[in-house]
């Protein structure tokens, strides 16, 4: 982070106003920050662990079979509608390299919800 932006920083938390550092569709978005302080009493600040959640606790909307061609991306408009939600079908598939999902052809994707969001199958 830039000293201007540090400085922006500091008046907005003056004011009260938090200012998300990442979208809404980031993986990111709810993972908390930590601050380190330096000797010289500077604080960096640096996201917390992100834990993936269990996938059998993420409502499934439905299941997609791989095809031939099929991308994360394309997957993830198709079924999720904002194709920078692919992270979702990584977390709800256990995938730790995302291009896994789609190269075996007639893999089964599971197709869910983001994780603390329950669906009408959950009897909600």
């Amino acid at each position: 982070m830039n000293e201007a932006q540090e400085r922006l920083d500091a008046i907005l938390a003056q004011a009260g106003v938090t200012v998300p550092r990442f979208p809404p569709n980031s993986r990111y978005q709810s993972t908390p920050t930590s601050a380190l302080i330096r000797q010289d009493g500077r604080a960096v600040i640096f996201l917390r662990r992100r834990f993936v959640p269990p996938p059998d606790l993420l409502s499934q909307l439905r299941e997609h079979t791989v095809v031939q061609g099929d991308r994360l991306d394309n997957l993830a408009a198709a079924h999720l509608g904002d194709p920078e939600l692919s992270w979702q079908l990584c977390d709800a598939n256990r995938a730790m390299r995302p291009d896994e999902l789609t190269e075996i052809i007639g893999r089964r994707l599971r197709i869910t919800l983001p994780a603390g969001v329950r669906g009408a199958a959950d009897g909600v």
